[in-house]
C-alpha cells in the first residue's frame, strides 16, 4: 500500500507537513512500516482542496484535523 502526500507549496501552506507527520506517526504506532510506503510529491494539480494524497492511486483532501479519521477509516480496513 502507497500513501503519497503533496509538498507543493500550496498544500504546504495548508498543512502537508503536519499531514505527513501524522500519518508518520500513525504507521509507526500501527505497526505498519513494512505494509506502508509514505512517500511525498510535489503538484497533484488538486490544490484548491486541501492537502492532496492519493492512497493507491485514489485521491483524497485531506486536513491535519481529519487525518487520523482517513488513516482509520481509509488506510487500516485495506492493511
Amino acid at each position: 500500500m502507497k500513501i503519497t502526500v503533496c509538498i507543493g507549496s500550496s498544500c504546504h501552506l495548508k498543512g502537508s507537513r503536519q499531514v505527513t507527520e501524522q500519518l508518520q506517526y500513525l504507521i509507526s504506532h500501527n505497526n505498519l512500516k513494512d505494509k506502508i510506503e509514505l512517500a511525498g510529491t510535489f503538484c497533484m494539480g488538486n490544490c484548491q482542496n486541501g492537502v492532496c494524497v492519493t492512497l493507491d492511486d485514489k485521491l483524497y483532501s485531506l486536513t491535519p484535523e481529519n487525518t487520523t479519521e482517513f488513516f482509520e477509516k481509509e488506510v487500516l480496513p485495506h492493511v
